[in-house]
């Protein structure tokens, strides 16, 4: 599974523990920035990394910025992205499971480290359910 993984400044810390976490656990990680924590505009991250999903240059992807809220609302705006701003595992593996997101977005000033890697992994290793569930995603 390729992971596509992007922040703006406020996310590059989580961003950066992520990516590490993902690369010791043998997922191929896809950094589409930013390099530091300099100043950067999260919908223009946003829209590169899920331009990578949607091209199926990635299978799912990671956005991380203050709170998750700003990147989630710039993937959604992208027809074919299911971005949830997840805050536990509960509700990254029901985003999986009921929603078939796609894209998660997690908060870098609301979630340590550790936690977070918890939530990234419950993400990736849930499975769509599909059957009724898919009849209301294909609703969006």
């Amino acid at each position: 599974m390729i992971i596509g993984i992007g922040s703006d400044h406020a996310g590059y810390e989580l961003k950066e523990a992520i990516k590490k976490y993902l690369t010791d656990k043998g997922f191929a990680v896809c950094d589409y920035g930013v390099e530091s924590g300099v100043t950067a505009d999260y919908p223009d991250i946003a829209r590169k990394v899920c331009d990578k999903v949607l091209s199926g240059d990635c299978d799912r992807a990671v956005l991380c910025c203050g709170t998750g809220i700003g990147m989630s609302i710039a993937a959604n705006r992208l027809r074919g992205i299911r971005a949830a701003n997840c805050f536990d595992e509960y509700s990254a593996r029901m985003a999986r499971a009921h929603n078939d997101a796609n894209v998660l977005a997690l908060g870098g000033r609301i979630l340590g480290f550790d936690f977070a890697c918890e939530i990234v992994s419950a993400f990736l290793h849930t499975e769509f359910e599909g059957g009724r569930h898919k009849i209301r995603v294909d609703k969006l």
